[in-house]
């Protein structure tokens, strides 16, 4: 809506310009005043036909988000000394425990 407002006002700007320029003071007939009209409404016509034509563009894709790597600071896991019964007595293992 905004570039045909636009387009509007230059149609405006450019038939005053014309219309008030001084004529000539002798009375002869000049066939450069009917061309000059016919490419200032060419010129015109132009400037609102591209103002008024839809957009035929897709639109850009959304943003997308991408989460960052997890960072880990040291191991996520150790290995640990545990102490456990079988069922005959105490024995010594190790464990890796995670978390």
């Amino acid at each position: 809506m905004r570039k045909l407002f636009v387009a509007l006002v230059a149609a405006v700007t450019i038939a005053g310009a014309v219309v008030a320029s001084p004529g000539s003071a002798d009375a002869h007939w000049r066939g450069g005043a009917v061309a000059a009209g016919v490419v200032g409404g060419l010129a015109a016509g132009a400037i609102i036909a591209g103002a008024a034509a839809p957009y035929y563009y897709a639109p850009p894709p959304p943003p997308v988000y991408y989460a960052p790597a997890p960072v880990y600071y040291g191991p996520p896991c150790r290995w640990v000394k545990q102490r456990w019964w079988d069922g005959y007595g105490w024995r010594v293992r190790r464990v890796q425990v995670c978390g």
